[in-house]
């Protein structure tokens, strides 16, 4: 069975990975952050580790530094050397590769999340507080001003932030991921300079927000984007440069003609490095040519159908250090955005850097 061929290679590991240095079932556990039945549990075959827990194991037997000196320890990915980040992957495919084929639930059931929420790409491990922007929406755009004007009796400060969709989204997840952390919502054009020197998230294009057209110049990303300016042809668009000089283009696909236009396929940007106004802070973008761009740059890690899969995709490519870029394809499906896996094979469109 294939519970037991997991169980029977998580217990070669633990005996035999750092040679005669055998690993106790106890001080796996302590590491892993599990109890010890629960080791054993995997090792016998009558459970599977979840995805999460499958990397976790990856991380710690890629090195023989998670037992120096006899005291467990879960190294971070970055941390690693060169030898130890291929063995992790090699690990981690070997693992993944070892999980039961997932046929999904019975007819009008829902899958069950039972992984930890702090254990995602959206866990800052220094608990450095986190601010989320989105662009103030111009006046046009807005809701009636019974709701936007600040001096009426029905006014609701969110009326005047784009992308809600996704702000709504993501500000749940990061403040569950985060225990304890302030996380904050701000619009980009009354940032301070605490705000943007934190863990700094930024929701959008750069037709609305312009930290995101800063940001991707600081980083000096060969990935810009299009201003729409909202003409019968202007569609959303993505450029990036390539090492020839040439411009490659990504642009969303819409039906129809306005005012009856329907977006079908829209182009997903997820991008990650250190804060350029702070090294020791990050700063992720999740963009999109349209807001369901953006919505489903959020849900590629946060989705739980689709974040692990995806969340392995990253780890198994870039350093917790490393700036990094993908666009994604998105597809829209009765005016519903579909969360993309990145593990299939024409859903990344661009990367960057490519994998070495």
């Amino acid at each position: 069975m294939v519970a037991d061929a997991m169980g029977a290679r998580l217990r070669r590991l633990r005996t035999e990975e750092f040679g005669e240095r055998k690993v106790a079932q106890k001080a796996l556990a302590m590491a892993l952050g599990v109890s010890g039945p629960l080791v054993s549990s995997w090792e016998k075959g009558n459970a599977v580790p979840p995805d999460e827990r499958l990397e976790t194991y990856a991380r710690f037997f890629a090195s023989a530094r998670s037992m120096r000196d006899g005291h467990p320890r879960l190294l971070s990915v970055g941390e690693f050397d060169e030898h130890e980040r291929r063995r992790y992957a090699e690990l981690l495919s070997e693992l993944t590769s070892l999980r039961p084929a997932r046929n999904g639930p019975p007819a009008g059931r829902e899958t069950r999340v039972t992984r930890s929420p702090w254990e995602g790409m959206w866990h800052f491990e220094d608990r450095a507080p986190i601010t989320l922007v989105c662009a103030r929406l111009p006046k046009s755009a807005r809701a009636s001003a019974v709701y936007t004007d600040s001096g009426s009796p029905d006014y609701v400060e969110l009326y005047s932030y784009s992308d809600l969709d996704a702000l709504m989204e993501l500000y749940g997840h990061v403040y569950a991921a985060n225990p304890g952390v302030r996380v904050s919502r701000v619009l980009a054009d009354v940032l301070t300079q605490d705000d943007i020197t934190n863990h700094l998230v930024l929701l959008g294009g750069v037709d609305y927000n312009p930290m995101t057209r800063l940001v991707m110049q600081e980083l000096s990303l060969p990935v810009s984007q299009d201003r729409r300016e909202g003409g019968d042809s202007d569609v959303g668009c993505f450029r990036v440069t390539d090492e020839s000089g040439a411009t490659l283009s990504f642009p969303s696909t819409l039906e129809g003609a306005r005012p009856n236009q329907r977006l079908t396929e829209d182009v997903a940007q997820f991008c990650r490095g250190p804060n350029p106004f702070n090294r020791k802070r990050t700063v992720t973008i999740c963009n999109g040519n349209y807001g369901r761009g953006t919505y489903a740059a959020v849900r590629t890690l946060t989705d739980p159908r689709f974040r692990d899969r995806n969340r392995t995709y990253i780890q198994a490519r870039y350093s917790a250090g490393d700036t990094y870029s993908i666009l994604a394809r998105v597809t829209i499906v009765n005016g519903k955005v579909i969360t993309p896996d990145w593990t299939v094979e024409g859903t990344v469109l661009h990367e960057w850097p490519l994998e070495a």
